[in-house]
């Protein structure tokens, strides 16, 4: 099967069930071990490839629901699933109050993407205020003089801009959302950051799949969505002026860019940010995706099947990531993720790792 059409059937399946793969052992074994998770949609479509391909090395079944970060957040918490994905990551508090583990498992962009008549991917350009503005209410349409400034060379028709942003709790929100409120004073005092916020205009809609669908569909919209989506849904995506004052495109080298400087190892509980980076040619939206577990496992047999997933990931998952525009985790920080592992995760009073 082909990778793109491959990839159209697994996210037309929405919030239904993944079957994703753990590892070979006998067949007793693996009809035994079931491991669920639940969460971001921002990785979704990189999960899903994993998925693919893992299973048909190994055979084992996972079950993941694309749901929504905060929903991945609650259903760890509350047990009912092996791990939680994120893309915003809880403090280290918050993480020792609910007896959880955190680490990174991917790195991507978050891009603004409109349907507005006559212009293609990568012509509009967009700074941080103009952006601010658009989702603040305050630019409501294309042809605003704001607009025009900054694209001298574009035609731009007077059709009323609608805003499409996420109706349900979002680590892709929490970027978004994080990076409006390091570039606007207006959107700090008025919104904030979250995964679910009080937006000041436009229409919701649930997950990735939903805000694209929802563009797409509607003449002048705007939105946000993960760069894959963007690319799987062939839509237009905007240029967007970074800290450097450089109007960037989203790209793998641009998302890496970004990355470049976090400090994962002083990071409490690897909590970094990625929105607003320095450097020429940073994308200003990206953002690492987290995995949630707990300290204690409940089942021995079925976290040590997680584990080798996610450590299988690791290894075996860059051409995957890049071919579907996702930057790896680097060798040296999941090799410090793996020694968490072996010092914090047990099962019974023993290790689960290596």
């Amino acid at each position: 099967m082909k990778r793109t059409a491959m990839l159209a059937l697994i996210i037309g399946v929405g919030v239904a069930a993944l079957v994703l793969p753990g590892q070979r052992t006998s067949a007793e074994e693996r009809s035994q071990v079931s491991i669920s998770g639940a969460g971001a949609s921002f990785p979704y479509p990189i999960y899903s490839r994993w998925a693919f391909d893992y299973q048909r090395l190994t055979g084992m079944k996972f079950n993941y629901q694309s749901i929504g970060s905060g929903g991945g957040i609650a259903q760890i918490k509350a047990k009912t699933v092996d791990f939680g994905a994120s893309d915003a990551p809880l403090k280290a508090d918050e993480l020792k109050e609910a007896g959880l583990l955190q680490f990174p498992m991917i790195i991507g962009g978050v891009v603004p993407v409109v349907n507005v008549k006559g212009i293609a991917p990568g012509q509009l350009r967009l700074t941080p205020s103009l952006l601010a503005d658009i989702f603040l209410g305050r630019i409501a349409t294309w042809d605003h003089p704001a607009i025009k400034d900054a694209n001298p060379t574009l035609s731009l028709p007077k059709t009323a801009i609608t805003v499409v942003h996420r109706a349900d709790g979002s680590g892709t929100t929490w970027i978004f959302t994080n990076y409006l409120d390091k570039v606007s004073t207006e959107w700090h005092e008025k919104v904030g950051t979250g995964k679910a916020v009080d937006w000041p205009v436009g229409i919701g809609a649930k997950g990735n799949e939903g805000v694209a669908v929802n563009v797409q569909r509607v003449n002048g919209g705007i939105g946000y969505v993960e760069y894959a989506y963007a690319l799987q849904n062939r839509m237009t995506h905007t240029l967007l002026q970074n800290r450097a004052g450089k109007f960037v495109p989203p790209t793998d080298e641009t998302f890496q860019a970004a990355a470049a400087n976090a400090d994962w190892e002083k990071a409490p509980g690897y909590y970094v940010v990625l929105t607003d980076q320095p450097g020429d040619e940073s994308w200003p939206i990206t953002g690492a995706s987290f995995i949630l577990v707990h300290l204690e496992q409940p089942d021995k047999a079925r976290a040590k099947a997680m584990l080798k997933f996610f450590d299988w990931c690791y290894r075996h998952g860059v051409k995957s990531a890049k071919e579907l525009h996702y930057v790896a985790i680097p060798e040296n920080v999941f090799t410090l993720v793996e020694k968490n592992w072996e010092q914090e995760l047990r099962a019974d009073g023993a290790a689960l790792w290596p």
